[in-house]
C-alpha cells in the first residue's frame, strides 16, 4: 500500500521542501495550496504528475478544511502522516504590554496557528486512522516553550505555539493508544515567508530544515514515548 501524506501551507519555504522529500521518498502527497498562484507547486506537480495532488486549503476557515478533507477522501481511502506545517505571524505582534496590543491580530494568530492544525488533523483523523503510520506532524517554533522563554514580546504568535504544543499533548496520548504518534518540531530560525517577505537574516534554509525533520520522520519510531517528543532540527528534546 502506498504511503500518502498530507502537507499544510504548501505553497513555498518549508512545507514546498518538505513535500518535494516526500515525494523523493515515494509518498503520495496532498499539498495544502493557500496561494492563489501556486507557480512552485505546479512545477513541481509537473514533475509528479501522479504522486502530486493540490488541494486548495485555508486553515483558518473551517469550511475551507472540511471541503479539502472531502476531496482527499475521494481520491485517497488512508492517510500515513500528517504535517501542519501552515502559520502566521503579524508585524503588530512584535508590541511589549506597555502599549496597546492589537487582540484581534493575536486572535487571527491563534485562530491560524492553533485552530487550524487542529481544524486539519480532525478532519483527516479518519483516514489517518486507516493508515500505517498514524503519524501527525506539528510545526511549532521555539517560541513555544515556557521553560526556555526569554522574550517579553510576540504575545500572539508565542502563545499560539505553546497551545499548538498543548494541543499535541492532548493528541498524542489519544493517538498513540490507536498505534500512533505525534512529532512536535522547532525547525529553526527560517527563511521563510511568514510575515509576507523573505527573512533573509535568518541562518536555517527550508530546504535543510525539511531534511533534517524527514530524517527525524523516517525514524519516528525511536522517538515515541508517553509524551510527544518536542525536538529541534538535532533531536534535541524542547522543555515544554
Amino acid at each position: 500500500m502506498k504511503r500518502v501524506a498530507c502537507v499544510t501551507g504548501a505553497d513555498r519555504g518549508l512545507g514546498l521542501c518538505l513535500v518535494r522529500s516526500l515525494l523523493e521518498s515515494k509518498y503520495m502527497v496532498f499539498a495544502g495550496q493557500y496561494l492563489p498562484d501556486p507557480a512552485l507547486l505546479e512545477a513541481l506537480k509537473a514533475q509528479y504528475p501522479d504522486s502530486l495532488k493540490l488541494v486548495p486549503l485555508d486553515i483558518g476557515s473551517a469550511g475551507s478544511v472540511k471541503e479539502a478533507a472531502r476531496s482527499i477522501a475521494g481520491s485517497t481511502g488512508h492517510l500515513d502522516m500528517i504535517i501542519n506545517n501552515a502559520g502566521i505571524i503579524h508585524k503588530s505582534d512584535d508590541a511589549t504590554v506597555l502599549v496597546d496590543m492589537d487582540d484581534e491580530a493575536m486572535a487571527e494568530i491563534y485562530n491560524v496557528n492553533t485552530l487550524g492544525a487542529l481544524r486539519v488533523s480532525n478532519a483527516l483523523m479518519g483516514l489517518l486512522l486507516q493508515g500505517r503510520q498514524r503519524l501527525v506532524v506539528n510545526i511549532s517554533s521555539e517560541a513555544g516553550s515556557i521553560g526556555r522563554n526569554k522574550r517579553i514580546n510576540m504575545y500572539g504568535y508565542c502563545m499560539s505555539k505553546a497551545a499548538l504544543n498543548m494541543q499535541s499533548s492532548l493528541l498524542h496520548n489519544h493517538l498513540r493508544a490507536m498505534g500512533g504518534q505525534v512529532l512536535v518540531f522547532h525547525p529553526g530560525w527560517l527563511q521563510t515567508y511568514m510575515n509576507g517577505e523573505k527573512d533573509a537574516e535568518a541562518p536555517v534554509t527550508p530546504e535543510e530544515s525539511a531534511g533534517k525533520i524527514m530524517t527525524i520522520v523516517h525514524n519516528h519510531k525511536m522517538y515515541l514515548a508517553e509524551e510527544p517528543a518536542y525536538i529541534d532540527l538535532d533531536g534535541n528534546l524542547w522543555p515544554w
